[in-house]
């Protein structure tokens, strides 16, 4: 059972970061939850790794999220795997890219997915889960247990 200053530091990482991630072993996609605007942190995760030019050797890589699971790849091919989101950086440039035109149209509820777009014969799929502006990610996070309205002040 983790503390309640490690739920809340774990919150707060999610909040920076701007949407919950998941990599589902079973389905073979890599999840990631939270509003237009939270989503399009994924997007800026991904320019930012692709302008910085430390990136740009095989195999750098740069881990995010307050359990440091998701990991961006500088790698020879473009995909996913339960590894990583891998790829060059004109690859993850052109992820970014993706993840954009994709959120343009996207309303709370739309599920999209990358897969073959982004690299085709892919082991694993991209899914953004769009949800309703303000969308806390801290929220989607299940080994977190429900915040206590109380101490936040909003009971």
């Amino acid at each position: 059972m983790q503390s309640d200053t490690t739920n809340r530091v774990t919150r707060r990482e999610w909040r920076e970061l701007g949407f919950f991630y998941d990599c589902d072993e079973n389905s073979k996609v890599w999840r990631l939850t939270g509003s237009r605007d939270g989503l399009r942190r994924f997007r800026d995760v991904l320019h930012l790794y692709a302008a910085d030019p430390r990136n740009a050797v095989v195999p750098e890589h740069q881990h995010y999220g307050p359990y440091m699971h998701l990991v961006i790849q500088t790698s020879l091919n473009a995909g996913f795997d339960d590894q990583s989101i891998h790829g060059s950086v004109i690859d993850l440039a052109r992820l970014a890219n993706l993840v954009e035109v994709k959120l343009l149209d996207a309303h709370p509820g739309s599920v999209l997915r990358i897969e073959d777009e982004f690299a085709a014969g892919s082991s694993y799929a991209l899914i953004l889960d769009v949800r309703e502006d303000g969308f806390d990610p801290a929220k989607a996070d299940p080994l977190l247990p429900p915040e206590d309205d109380a101490a936040l002040g909003t009971s």
